[in-house]
């Protein structure tokens, strides 16, 4: 089982999340490739995008119950999007 402890910063907020446990296998970015990608810099998996859809949500699930060393989590914080800023409240750049 993974550990939120473990849990690589470059992951996007939200529940699923790559560990540094990760052995860069590929498995998960096969399985959901809408949700995980290889971070070059690492060598590891992340999550790029968390679950938006039924379809991605079953296939994140499958590479985290197919993951060999477990490096994939489902435990993590949702994300609250209130609290996120919207593009309309972020301020506009004047020239």
């Amino acid at each position: 089982m993974a550990n939120i402890n473990d849990r690589l910063p470059q992951n996007v907020p939200g529940k699923f999340y790559v560990t540094s446990d990760c052995i860069d296998c590929d498995l998960c970015r096969e399985t959901a490739p809408t949700v995980f990608r290889r971070d070059d810099d690492l060598g590891f998996s992340v999550v790029f995008h968390q679950p938006g859809s039924e379809e991605e949500l079953q296939q994140a699930q499958e590479a985290l119950d197919s993951c060999p060393v477990e490096a994939i989590g489902k435990d993590g914080p949702p994300v609250d999007s209130e609290a996120a800023p919207s593009v309309e409240s972020l301020p506009s750049e004047t020239a």
